[in-house]
């Protein structure tokens, strides 16, 4: 299975590395390097890379290559998805998941590893259960250890670990019995120069909080699941059921967790939540070139779209570009040609723009293309599938919990082309 575990920052140095079965020498990282010289974008790193005697499976997580080492031929999806474990379990952590806070706790992050991996094979991923065995970092606890020698490591196995729902522990008491579940869609969208979509695909997840005490089996179901394609479950999910009646049927971990992750590829099914209006124009002969951009929201059934950010890779010929927008700031770095605006929040009643004037190098021929746009944004309280959970009953506890559903809408990659 799994024999090493490279992490990898943007600079391209191996800050960490921690072996399991065998020490495999950092030269075997030189096949990496090599395709990541390649990739004209960090992200397009291949995910498995073949080299004479290994097979390396790398994820991109917060600016950090996260890069095992295989020997032996095995489901690439499954080393990935341990990849993303391992990176959301330091961000439950640690808070976030960046190189300095690895360093700063290097001492956990190698107690994680070793109990989430066991010779190689994925043994500890749930969060509760780690938590258990490994209690997370605080200041005290940090200064207790420094000071005494001991570690973060439990003196017991946890008691999840020896029952039949090995992903949440036994004896679980709350005051207050609380169920709440997000629903986060998020957009990915090619659009055209007229404004047609080429490419449109929805990827969504619902993650979970739940503290409620004792053993509760709960159940969620939808106004219409036949929405769901591709999807994929947390271990807790009674599949069988969910096949039959299309309700999620399952004994939730205690605390934050993934429910299930879904895909939506139908294009009719898309809404495109925003409009471009775009006027981007370069002449022949000319030094000048005018840029004209106008946002609108589209399909968002009267909720606003907010936090939009829109930013376009201007051609070289650039030299700067005299905009006025008339909402929001937007800023261009003359060296690498980016123009970004900081739009903000949507008003529908007076929608905001971007124009003004570029200054071209002076002899400079016509761009051979138009920029192509990029835009970020949020719609809360809206699912763009049109997902809808139906109602959430709890079974086998006598006490009523308080449940919350929330939704939310983002944008992905989505581009629009000129």
């Amino acid at each position: 299975m799994i024999h090493s575990l490279f992490l990898i920052n943007a600079s391209g140095d191996i800050f960490l590395e921690k072996h399991w079965k065998s020490v495999v020498s950092r030269s075997v990282c030189d096949y990496f390097f090599e395709a990541q010289e390649r990739a004209t974008e960090p992200e397009n790193v291949p995910p498995v890379i073949p080299t004479p005697h290994h097979y390396l499976i790398s994820v991109l997580r917060h600016r950090i290559y996260f890069v095992a080492v295989i020997q032996s031929e095995v489901p690439p999806l499954f080393v990935i998805e341990f990849l993303h474990r391992v990176v959301d379990t330091f961000q439950d952590y640690f808070g976030v998941c960046t190189e300095a806070a690895i360093k700063d706790n290097v001492v956990v992050v190698y107690e994680l590893l070793e109990e989430m991996l066991d010779n190689g094979f994925p043994l500890a991923t749930e969060s509760n259960i780690l938590k258990e065995l490994i209690k997370p970092p605080t200041i005290l606890r940090t200064m207790v250890n420094t000071i005494t020698g001991s570690t973060n490591v439990g003196e017991q196995l946890p008691t999840g670990q020896l029952s039949v729902v090995p992903w949440r522990r036994t004896g679980v008491k709350y005051t207050n019995n609380e169920a709440y579940f997000d629903v986060v869609e998020e957009i990915d969208a090619i659009i055209d120069k007229s404004g047609s979509t080429i490419t449109a695909e929805i990827q969504g997840v619902i993650d979970a909080c739940v503290k409620l005490t004792g053993m509760p089996d709960l159940t969620l179901s939808f106004m219409n699941p036949r929405l769901l394609d591709d999807v994929s479950f947390h271990p807790c999910v009674r599949f069988k059921r969910w096949e039959a009646e299309r309700i999620l049927s399952f004994i939730p971990p205690d605390g934050n967790f993934r429910l299930l992750s879904y895909h939506v590829s139908s294009q009719n099914l898309v809404a495109i939540p925003v409009y471009v209006k775009h006027n981007i124009t370069f002449r022949e002969g000319s030094s000048q070139g005018r840029f004209d951009l106008t946002l609108g929201p589209k399909q968002t059934m009267g909720k606003a779209v907010e936090s939009v950010l829109v930013s376009s890779q201007l051609p070289r010929g650039v030299l700067n570009a005299n905009l006025n927008p008339s909402q929001g700031t937007y800023t261009f770095d003359p060296v690498t040609k980016l123009l970004t605006w900081d739009v903000g929040k949507i008003n529908p009643q007076k929608l905001p723009s971007l124009k003004g004037t570029m200054n071209l190098q002076a002899g400079a021929s016509k761009p051979d293309e138009n920029p192509t746009i990029n835009i970020q944004f949020k719609i809360q309280q809206m699912a763009i599938s049109g997902l809808k959970v139906n109602r959430l009953d709890m079974y086998g506890e006598k006490y009523k919990p308080f449940k919350g559903i929330k939704y939310m809408t983002k944008a992905g990659k989505f581009q629009v082309r000129t």
